[in-house]
């Protein structure tokens, strides 16, 4: 097996573990990450995203398969099934993944998702009759980087 599936393979056997140490030491000083909400974010804050993810996550399952990994690009697809604590609603997102390395770390990590999809299961009617807008979207991608920030700002 390559050194980077490993990698990979360890990243998200943390993540089911929920140890967010785990996957935060799979990452290089200098990472960034990106998914369709949490867009553009430095090492710190990706860091931070996943110990706040994995530790409000009470009922978070995750399923990963298809990990490939050479020397500079891997890839993955996961599945995540949890409950939305704004809302309770039961959510079920299909993600794919992309990653860059450097000397045997995660440098650039990407997801991808349905915004819309998980608009409709997360925030329900709402969510069904508006998910597919720029407005609800931007909306959940601001609630979600002020949850962020608050939480690094409590976690300091």
């Amino acid at each position: 097996m390559h050194p980077n599936t490993k990698l990979l393979h360890n990243f998200y056997i943390a993540f089911q573990e929920k140890d967010h140490r785990g996957m935060q030491a799979c990452y290089a000083e200098d990472a960034h990450f990106s998914d369709p909400v949490f867009q553009n974010l430095n090492t710190h804050q990706v860091r931070k995203m996943w110990e706040m993810l994995v530790t409000r996550g009470k009922d978070l399952q995750i399923v990963f398969s298809d990990i490939e990994a050479d020397d500079q690009k891997g890839k993955a697809h996961w599945v995540a099934t949890y409950t939305f604590s704004q809302t309770g609603k039961k959510v079920i997102n299909d993600i794919r993944a992309t990653f860059e390395f450097e000397n045997g770390r995660i440098k650039s990590h990407h997801d991808e998702f349905d915004l819309s999809r998980w608009c409709r299961q997360a925030l329900g009617l709402k969510g069904k009759l508006l998910g597919s807008t720029a407005f609800m979207q931007n909306k959940v991608k601001k609630g979600a980087m002020t949850s962020l920030d608050k939480y690094i700002e409590k976690t300091k």
